[in-house]
């Protein structure tokens, strides 16, 4: 009996093994939606809690690399740039990957970084890597407005193609969302994935446009290149924004790599949901 004399009411949740193919419940995300909103909420402010710069970190990263990548590749290098200026050639595919590599990284870090309240609360585990891929939006949108500085400077001005622009963004977010739910896994039986990660993503770079426009790939090599994701997003970008060249490789193949990944990257991360919290 309560204080107040009146019992509270109790509810009962039994969390049993998933059996057969685990199903992914949106009806319970959706449930958890607030859930959701502060954990990304949390990981944006800590990001950025007692720096001394805040919000100008998610500038200065991708205009260090663009200068670095300006000068070595560019000047030194010449390597083609599709006839756009190097800063902006380089800014323009720096961002969608910077977003990308930032998002796996935290995702895969998702269950280890949350095991006191994974082992201690119920909730959807999807929703760590969820907001684990959320979170890094809000750096891509500070660091987009120096893009913007950039195509004015250039006299750079989009056509009608920009409105494509979120079809890209959201292509990357599953990208990371469908390799991260793989490495979050992964990452909470084998804590040495997250010694693999960065070197993993560093070489995922140079096989990606970059630093280097897709036209260098010769013609009877394009398909397999299309099975790189993240090499449709890049050239999607700078065809979208710049208006320029023609458009991203056939995203087909690439579009089918990413569901199929995230489909089974679901499947996986169900199945393995109870394990997580034992072994986190």
């Amino acid at each position: 009996m309560s204080p107040t004399g009146v019992e509270a009411e109790r509810v009962h949740v039994r969390i049993s093994p998933a059996r057969r193919l685990a199903r992914v419940d949106l009806a319970e995300l959706w449930e958890y939606r607030e859930l959701l909103y502060f954990l990304v909420w949390r990981d944006v402010k800590v990001r950025y809690k007692q720096t001394a710069l805040g919000a100008a970190w998610a500038i200065l990263q991708p205009l260090a690399t663009m200068l670095v990548f300006t000068l070595f590749f560019g000047l030194l290098a010449k390597l083609p740039s599709g006839g756009l200026p190097y800063p902006v050639f380089y800014y323009s595919g720096l961002l969608p990957w910077l977003y990308f590599a930032g998002a796996l990284q935290e995702a895969t870090n998702a269950m280890t970084a949350n095991r006191g309240v994974i082992t201690r609360v119920y909730f959807p585990r999807l929703i760590l890597p969820l907001a684990s891929v959320l979170a890094p939006l809000v750096d891509f949108g500070v660091a987009f407005t120096l893009l913007i500085g950039l195509m004015l400077v250039y006299g750079l001005v989009p056509g009608p193609a920009v409105l494509l622009l979120p079809v890209f963004l959201l292509f990357a977010l599953l990208c990371a969302l469908a390799m991260g739910l793989w490495l979050a896994a992964l990452n909470a039986m084998y804590r040495d994935v997250r010694y693999v990660v960065p070197f993993a993503i560093q070489l995922w770079m140079f096989a990606s446009p970059v630093a280097y426009p897709s036209s260098l790939v010769p013609d009877a090599w394009r398909w397999l290149y299309g099975f790189n994701p993240m090499a449709g997003v890049i050239e999607g970008f700078r065809w979208t924004l710049l208006g320029h060249g023609r458009p991203p490789l056939p995203l087909g193949v690439s579009a089918l790599g990413v569901l199929l990944a995230l489909g089974a990257g679901l499947l996986y991360f169900r199945r393995v949901e109870g394990a997580i919290v034992d072994r986190v």
